[in-house]
């Protein structure tokens, strides 16, 4: 036997153990490729899977770099905005902003993102035509294994039209289809809304039944088309002549219901109605017809004629009815009681501008303004007087405020005027020698643009001397156009007149416009004045107002007036201030101008 054969043989067994290793490796790295092929053709498939399913996306998505600048965006963004893939990649988002959302809306959304990884919410954006549209966003944080964010992701859909049908949806649930005004549904929560604010906050407030008087007539005649047209521009009318926090809502057919809130008495919602009667009660030009129609109103209040919606509505409907029933075209209140006082007032307003019209049943009464020290009389306050056949005299506390409410004042106030002017031309005439007399000027007579040009005419036409006439004003009239009111009052100055803060202290007092115009007197308020002598607590609080007023006064050069002095008493109290002027019971009287001139006038 060959000593070689089993080495030969050995060498063959090595060679075929590292040939079946070979296979064996060889088969393994041929199965780990396949599964690798595999695994990319699966990723691939994957990546094709997930594009094909944003790309078929009905929602906008937008991807960006951690800094927010765009890396893609989907067909579906490209479509909502306007925006094609090539003008948005390399652009951030802010181009789709529209301007609606501030700074502390943007901060909230990037603490939400940092703290949370995503946002969610409704924005508004703006398409690249410019049309602004609305959508809901989700933002998410995209982080790798290290946490660090890589991309932000943003999904997005446009809401517009869902929330342009639910807007729909909600005014045809709460407005009337035709006027576009609340209707009964959206009225009932805004007074039962009123009605728990009015509790809290003590208020009163008021609710107006409004029909229309021969409506039917209108669509009887002329037709529904005719008929729509005119409720249109009713509810227009009735809604200008209402107050800017009202509610005006139709009830249906004809019927119209208002909302008055924050009301402070009866004679308010009065001059409401009044206001809307006269409104419907101007001719309507509907196509070629022309035609009147009237309303008849019914009132209720809050507390008094009920306390739920429900039941302010009835008392406003029944008053209505009793509109109707009595004439039509006029108002009612639902309490009687209340109706008579209306009524009277309402006469009372009328028989007014009746009188300023005329000038019958008015008198100028002069009350003296006497030197504290010297007894003489120095000045005179002319005060109106009003006296009427049916209802007497009526007292300035209630016919000034009326006429000022009513715009009478303006004519009045002239009237008054006149009358002084004549007056003391009268007396200068007959050889007496009048003393300076005092007007009350009202803010609607003090801010007339021609205020000045009148006084100048007047003292031209009563050839009366620089200053003959003065002015009396309160503070609250002065305070709102300070600026503007010094160019009035200086002018009021060079023509001689005497200007005076009446009631000083009752209301706006400041120190500082003091200094600033150019006034000469100072009325103290007959209410300080007569507590010097009251109790000690009201002595004690009047004495420091009147020490105050006065010593100011005094430093500023101005004159002082105490008003209301009726006692020796009050007398004796002011003597301790540098008083110059007293008015009041004691000293004088209001008295007509013949017994003025007999008591207080003499031969100049």
């Amino acid at each position: 036997m060959n000593q070689d054969q089993p080495i030969e043989r050995g060498t063959r067994n090595e060679h075929e153990m590292l040939t079946g290793a070979e296979r064996l490796s060889v088969e393994d790295l041929r199965r780990a490729l396949e599964q690798r092929d595999q695994a990319l053709a699966l990723s691939r498939q994957n990546l094709q899977m997930a594009e094909r399913v944003i790309d078929a996306s009905q929602e906008g998505i937008i991807i960006t770099d951690p800094s927010g600048v765009i890396e893609y965006v989907n067909p579906a963004f490209c479509q909502v905005t306007g925006y094609s893939a090539e003008e948005a990649i390399g652009r951030t988002p802010a181009l789709l902003s529209s301007g609606r959302h501030d700074a502390v809306f943007y901060r909230q959304m990037w603490h939400e993102l940092d703290t949370h990884g995503y946002w969610r919410g409704e924005i508004w954006n703006r398409r690249k035509g410019g049309a602004l549209y609305l959508e809901r966003l989700t933002i998410t944080a995209i982080g790798d294994d290290d946490g660090k964010v890589t991309h932000y992701a943003a999904l997005f859909t446009d809401i517009t039209l869902i929330r342009e049908n639910e807007e729909r949806v909600r005014r045809l649930a709460y407005y009337d289809p035709l006027t576009r005004l609340p209707n009964r549904r959206l009225l009932e929560d805004r007074l039962a809304l009123a009605i728990r604010h009015a509790h809290r906050q003590q208020q009163g407030l008021a609710v107006i039944f409004i029909d229309l008087d021969h409506f039917k007539q209108v669509n009887d005649t002329l037709g529904h088309a005719v008929g729509d047209e005119l409720l249109l521009q009713v509810a227009e009318r009735l809604q200008e002549r209402l107050r800017e926090d009202d509610t005006l809502a139709r009830l249906g057919g004809d019927e119209f219901l208002a909302l008055l809130p924050e009301l402070h008495d009866v004679e308010e919602v009065t001059r409401v109605a009044r206001r809307l009667i006269e409104a419907i009660g101007q001719p309507f030009a509907v196509g070629d017809h022309s035609f009147r129609v009237g309303c008849s109103l019914g009132i209720s209040l809050y507390p008094a004629d009920g306390t739920s919606a429900d039941a302010l509505v009835r008392s406003a409907d029944t008053a209505m009815y009793r509109a109707k029933r009595e004439g039509r075209n006029t108002y009612r209140l639902f309490r009687a009681e209340m109706n008579d006082h209306d009524s009277r007032l309402l006469a009372l307003e009328s028989a007014l501008r009746d009188t300023v019209e005329s000038g019958e049943g008015l008198a100028v009464h002069y009350q003296p303004l006497v030197n504290r020290d010297s007894g003489e009389v120095e000045g005179a306050e002319a005060l109106v007087r009003w006296h009427h056949p049916a209802f007497g005299d009526v007292s300035p506390g209630v016919f000034v405020p009326m006429a000022e409410r009513s715009g009478l004042i303006i004519p009045l106030g002239r009237w008054v005027m006149e009358e002084v002017a004549g007056q003391l031309r009268q007396w200068r005439q007959a050889g007496l020698n009048p003393p300076r007399v005092a007007i009350n000027l009202s803010a609607s007579q003090f801010w007339q643009r021609d205020l000045v040009e009148q006084i100048r005419r007047l003292f031209a036409r009563f050839a009366l001397p620089p200053g003959q006439i003065g002015f009396e004003l309160t503070e609250s009239v002065l305070l709102d156009r300070q600026q503007e009111a010094v160019a009035v009052l200086e002018a009021l100055r060079e023509l001689g007149c005497r200007l005076a803060i009446d009631d000083f202290g009752t209301g706006y007092s400041s120190l500082s416009y003091l200094q600033d115009l150019p006034l000469t007197t100072l009325k103290v308020d007959r209410r300080f004045v007569q507590r010097l002598t009251g109790d000690e607590g009201e002595r004690r609080g009047s004495a420091a107002i009147v020490a105050a007023v006065t010593g100011l006064a005094q430093e500023l050069g101005l004159r002082v007036v105490a008003e209301g002095v009726e006692t020796e008493a009050q007398l004796e109290a002011l003597s301790r201030y540098p008083v110059t002027l007293i008015q009041g019971y004691l000293t004088g009287r209001p008295v007509d101008a013949e017994t003025f001139a007999e008591c207080y006038l003499q031969q100049g």
